[in-house]
């Protein structure tokens, strides 16, 4: 009874091949090229845009694999990638700017593999298609508007310590404080070295003025793009996570550029809408006692501001900031209950609830609007060259008279659409961008091309495996045929556990498991090379197979512990495409291990295990 395994080890091995079967099988169905059309702010996708597309496709001869609505909108399904693309843009003309449609691919696989989440892997950039942006962060927009917090600031401490000043201005890099007295200067720029250790204050005379200019350290000024561009990265990452966007990259380069890489999206003017769009909100009072034909006249009120509401209405708003978006923990998309239209909820962190509870507590039965505030990326054609701007719009989205107290959970109304209301709801829950960034550079990698690398990945794999098979089944004969049994459920299991963790599969993690695929058979040629060694030696060929495999054990373990640790060290340290290969080789080093060993020893036990035998086919 020296080789057989129990029951339980049996069972064991084979529940693991059998569920391992199950969640590679998604990627045996692939990927339908499909298109995503949605709606923006003003209009909807209904039962008649999926009949005009439909007549619009037929009428074309391009086939359908399926066209579904649902709540976000209409999925068409292609056979080939050539009729995705030829679809894309006869919808495109058919529907205009007032439709999102976006290239994609959709998982082909049956609904009962679905509904057991048994999913394909995830397709990287090389091999799925997708996005690749280069983004610049704007350092000079975060400066200035470190210099706007210091000036406010400044005015607060100044106001606090009862020291009277003339102007406090911006003038170039430095904000300039000017005052009656050389006293006061004095006085003020004792408070403001002891307050405000990042700036660097220097005194002169100006006429009858005494003035102080404050400029910001180098550290500071470091400190302070480094912090930008930091916070940027994580609002990226949140806006692409929000998108549903499976494993993308985004990371930094160099001082102030970042990259973003999107697998498997297609749709490069929505990405970018979504990506380098800085909305926010700010939460103001509206100036009842101010006039507004006087405001448009040129005479606005001090501590005032003139603004449009979306219908184009003038409307005076409070210069004093309540809250902004900053203080927004989180936002989700609704129905006002009321009125049924569109809404947002907004939820705000403790230090904007006690202003918003304060605020609104004293200025009951008084309106507050909320202000939409989008800095826009436009390309503008200026002396024969085009040149990147940005464009601030702000628009009063909602104004409301305040009927109660209200601090941490409260609704905002006056939304054009659902759409809009989703898109808003997902910035704010992401966050602001702390500056403008700006596409420097894009490139758009093709489904074709990625099917391309698909094809080639998956024709190496096979070769690999052919050869080895050939190999182990000439040189151990009927052993090593039990060995590529092991290889290919080898290859089972890692595109299971692949599936199962939703990792991305890209062109280096396709070069790891070929390198598996030959590694994984380095177990089973020191275990048969250990067997022939102990039949030269005289030993019964049952003995001999125990022998091989207990004596082998601790020579595998060794020689794939090690190569572990490297794929471990490659992926802590690694950047994108070296942690796939990492990841790959990590899987099946482990997978390698147990078919090699368990499940080899398994086949043999069944064959040859407890029986007579004068000879072994090794």
């Amino acid at each position: 009874m020296l080789n057989r395994y129990p029951l339980w080890k049996n069972l064991v091995i084979l529940l693991a091949l059998v569920i391992g079967t199950i969640y590679a099988l998604p990627n045996l169905y692939g990927s339908d090229p499909a298109l995503q059309i949605s709606a923006t702010r003003t209009t909807t996708v209904d039962s008649s845009t999926l009949a005009q597309i439909r007549s619009l496709l037929e009428s074309k001869n391009i086939p359908l694999r399926s066209i579904v609505l649902d709540d976000t909108g209409l999925l068409v399904r292609f056979e080939n990638v050539e009729d995705q693309l030829k679809a894309s843009d006869l919808i495109h003309n058919l529907l205009g700017n007032d439709y999102t449609i976006a290239l994609n691919l959709a998982p082909a696989a049956p609904a009962w593999l679905e509904s057991i989440n048994a999913l394909p892997m995830y397709l990287g950039l090389d091999l799925r298609g997708g996005l690749h942006f280069l983004m610049e962060v704007d350092t000079e927009t975060v400066i200035r508007q470190a210099y706007e917090r210091y000036i406010n600031d400044l005015r607060g401490l100044l106001r606090s310590k009862k020291i009277r000043y003339l102007t406090i201005r911006q003038q170039g890099d430095s904000i300039v404080l000017k005052f009656r007295k050389a006293e006061l200067r004095d006085k003020a720029s004792s408070a403001i070295h002891s307050e405000y250790r990042d700036l660097q204050l220097r005194e002169e005379e100006e006429g009858d003025a005494y003035l102080i200019h404050a400029t910001l350290s180098e550290v500071a000024l470091r400190d302070i793009k480094k912090a930008a561009l930091q916070q940027n990265i994580t609002t990226l990452r949140n806006r692409v996570n929000e998108l549903g966007v499976a494993e993308p990259v985004i990371q930094q380069q160099g001082d102030n550029r970042i990259v973003v890489q999107l697998p498997g999206i297609q749709d490069s003017a929505k990405a970018k809408r979504i990506l380098s769009a800085t909305a926010t909100l700010e939460f103001r009072l509206v100036d009842v006692e101010g006039s507004v034909s006087e405001a448009l006249a040129g005479k606005v009120p001090p501590g005032s501001r003139l603004y449009k509401e979306r219908n184009g209405n003038p409307v005076l708003l409070k210069k004093r900031v309540i809250i902004t978006g900053d203080r927004i923990t989180n936002a989700t998309s609704g129905f006002d209950q009321q009125s049924g239209s569109p809404a947002v909820f907004i939820n705000l962190d403790g230090a904007g609830a006690r202003i918003m509870a304060s605020t609104t507590k004293k200025n009951l039965k008084k309106p507050m609007a909320v202000v939409f505030i989008e800095h826009k990326n436009e390309t503008k054609v200026i002396n024969g060259k085009k040149v990147n701007v940005t464009r601030k719009v702000e628009e009063v989205i909602n104004i409301a008279t305040i009927q109660g107290v209200f601090s941490k959970r409260f609704q905002i109304t006056g939304l054009d659409s659902v759409n809009e209301a989703r898109d808003l709801a997902l910035l704010l829950r992401a966050g602001a961008l702390a500056a403008p960034i700006r596409i420097v550079e894009e490139r758009t990698i093709g489904p074709s091309l990625g099917k391309d690398n698909i094809e080639q990945g998956t024709r190496s794999v096979i070769m690999g495996m052919l050869l080895v098979i050939v190999f182990m089944g000439l040189w151990y004969r009927g052993f090593g045929l039990v060995a590529n049994v092991a290889l290919v459920a080898n290859l089972i299991l890692i595109m299971a556990i692949l599936s199962m963790l939703q990792a991305t599969l890209t062109l280096p993690g396709i070069a790891g498991i070929v390198l598996t695929v030959g590694m994984a058979v380095d177990a089973n040629v020191l275990i048969f090379e250990r067997i022939r060694e102990e039949l030269r030696n005289g030993n019964t060929p049952q003995s001999s197979i125990n022998a091989g495999y207990e004596k082998a054990l601790s020579t595998i373990a060794d020689a794939n512990i090690t190569t572990l640790i490297a794929a471990v060290v490659l992926y802590i340290f690694g950047t994108g495409p070296i942690k796939g290969f990492a990841i790959t080789l990590s899987i099946g080093i482990v997978t390698s291990m147990f078919t090699a060993i368990m499940g080899t020893r398994a086949l043999i036990n069944l064959f040859v295990g407890g029986r007579k035998i004068k000879s072994l086919s090794i």
